[in-house]
């Protein structure tokens, strides 16, 4: 294939973007799959989770639709013994968070428990069922005249899986951007004795000693039945994103957080750019009516997905450092044009900064919202079309850290500015979020800087991608040296290998955990691993390394058949990656 054929290629991909802009006033959207498939009724399962990275076998499936039968279905499952796990609408969790393990154990939906239960306006309290999506939370919210202060960018979350994995947004201004840091009371079911009847209800109220656990638990403590959430007077917001040149970035890293209350930062390493996102609360009575509608998170025309993909996958596969920069350069520069998605009324871009009221900015997700269309569009990640396919490492590294962190990616990066092409996601580039230090049990320690890497991922198992040693390198860097923790709701298992000790209250969460459930019938192989409670994450195998199950150790774990081998990082020397000989 010619350079120019490439660029050609590459240029589907921003083309791909502008039909979506053109075409959204007109198409619908087909909503993601139930994440449960059952062959007989509400038996004989699988479960997986949105992206289809996974298929575990279950039992059955139960959908409660108040906490009464929520506490019968966990007694049913305590009185016979059997392993659980909780599954949401969308099981947007990368890692096997909702497999109970083996082929006969229950799964219990959060589905229909969807309900706002009060709202008390004066105090500014909210109390929802857990299976509530914060889409629904923060428009309800809104109705009231109140806004949850902080929240994840996609809003097709649900609020018990958000709080189960800390999701948060961006912030270290008050209370910070985790959604947990509002919780002041929850009501969970968990396992109990047949004296009490094989379950029971726990309230725990803002001062409870338990609350801690329980608002960061990965889901092994019982299910979360209802959440209330500390709320503050509906509010409005102002966004600018601002380019420019990284040569600073690891100097402004520490402040730019401190500067903006919801600021981020997109580092575009191929581009030597950063994009600064300058966003603060305004006074209400500022004009605009602003919404955020990200067009990644916007429901895609299928034959355009489709596209998109076989182009990325050419990219990939056969192509040149030259043409997957060209096609990167076009996608970034696509999406600064459009503003993101950002629009100034809900239906068009004039110019920063773009004003609006919080439940319109703070989150989207607008590819979940429509009626079946019948596949002719949906969420570009759809497992049902052959659309995008995309690993995401997520971890954090403590703000005294971070610009150390920086200096070192940036050094990477300079040896050949070129693989950050196909490395990451040019799309999205490297993103950084602040998140503030929690008194949650698996919560961070210390002000942090999260970062989130998504890169391509190919379908077929054990198969490479191109530079993938660049982000590999990045992830053991950050784990190793900066003793970055994984964000419990993102990632491959070589992320989770030992992270439970990182925690100062690790062993506090564990003793919560044998309290309320001492069968650890919450818990699963996977669980007791990334806990310590029982063997590791790691998995050591033929092409182990390319698929993220291991730090490689010899060049069988990479695909040395392929011209892959085991070779020390370029600027961490300690790292361990799969490079290719000629790159080396």
């Amino acid at each position: 294939m010619s350079q120019g054929q490439a660029r050609r290629m590459g240029s589907l991909l921003p083309v791909a973007l502008l039909e979506l802009g053109v075409l959204l006033q007109l198409a619908g959207c087909s909503p993601p799959p139930d994440p449960v498939v059952c062959t007989h009724g509400t038996s004989n399962c699988t479960i997986t989770n949105t992206y289809g990275f996974f298929l575990c076998p279950v039992a059955n499936v139960t959908y409660p639709r108040t906490e009464k039968e929520l506490v019968a279905a966990v007694a049913a499952v305590a009185a016979a013994k059997r392993k659980v796990k909780v599954a949401t609408k969308h099981s947007h969790s990368i890692p096997k968070l909702a497999c109970p393990g083996g082929h006969d154990g229950t799964i219990i939906s959060t589905a229909r428990l969807n309900r706002t239960v009060r709202v008390d306006a004066e105090k500014r309290l909210m109390t929802v069922e857990s299976g509530m999506l914060l889409r629904d939370l923060i428009e309800a919210a809104a109705a009231e005249g109140l806004s949850l202060p902080h929240s994840p960018y996609w809003s097709g979350l649900t609020i018990g899986g958000l709080l189960a994995t800390g999701a948060h947004g961006s912030s270290l201004w008050g209370k910070g951007g985790a959604v947990h840091e509002y919780v002041v009371g929850l009501r969970i079911v968990t396992p109990a004795p047949a004296s009490q009847g094989f379950a029971v209800v726990r309230e725990l109220g803002a001062h409870h000693p338990d609350l801690d656990a329980a608002k960061v638990s990965i889901g092994v403590l019982g299910v979360i039945s209802q959440v209330t959430l500390a709320l503050q007077p509906l509010f409005k917001r102002s966004v600018t994103f601002v380019k420019r040149d990284d040569s600073d970035f690891a100097d402004r890293v520490a402040m730019w957080g401190r500067l903006h209350e919801f600021g981020d930062m997109i580092w575009l390493p191929q581009q030597g750019k950063v994009v600064y996102r300058q966003d603060d609360r305004v006074d209400v009575s500022t004009p605009g009516d602003g919404l955020n509608d990200m067009f990644l998170f916007r429901a895609n025309p299928t034959r355009a997905t489709i596209a998109a993909r076989a182009t990325e996958e050419l990219l990939q596969e056969n192509s040149t450092d030259t043409a997957r920069c060209a096609a990167a350069q076009l996608q970034a520069d696509t999406l600064e044009r459009l503003a993101y998605g950002f629009t100034n009324d809900g239906a068009s871009f004039t110019g920063y900064p773009v004003v609006g009221y919080q439940h319109r900015i703070q989150a989207s997700g607008t590819c979940v919202d429509s009626p079946e269309d019948g596949l002719r569009s949906a969420c570009g990640w759809d497992p049902r079309i052959p659309g995008s396919f995309n690993d995401n490492s997520g971890f954090s590294v403590a703000l005294s850290k971070a610009p150390a962190f920086i200096a070192d990616m940036q050094r990477l990066r300079d040896l050949n500015p070129a693989v950050f092409c196909a490395g990451v996601d040019p799309r999205i580039g490297v993103a950084f979020r602040y998140i503030k230090a929690s008194s949650a049990y698996l919560g961070k320690a210390e002000d942090s800087i999260a970062i989130d890497i998504v890169y391509y991922r190919s379908h077929t198992d054990g198969m490479p991608r191109v530079h993938a040693d660049v982000v590999d390198e990045i992830e053991q860097m950050a784990l190793r040296k900066y003793d970055a923790l994984p964000h419990w709701g993102k990632n491959r298992n070589i992320a989770f290998n030992g992270a439970i000790s990182k925690y100062p209250k690790g062993h506090e969460f564990l003793m919560v955990k044998d309290r309320y459930d001492p069968d650890g019938l919450f818990s699963s192989e996977w669980s007791d691993q990334v806990l310590g409670i029982n063997g590791s994450p790691n998995i050591n195998k033929e092409h182990c390394a390319i698929e993220g199950l291991c730090v490689c150790s010899k060049d069988s774990h990479c695909a040395p058949e392929q011209g892959y081998f085991c070779r020390p990082g370029k600027v961490y020397a300690k790292a361990r990656v799969c490079s290719f000989g000629k790159d080396y």
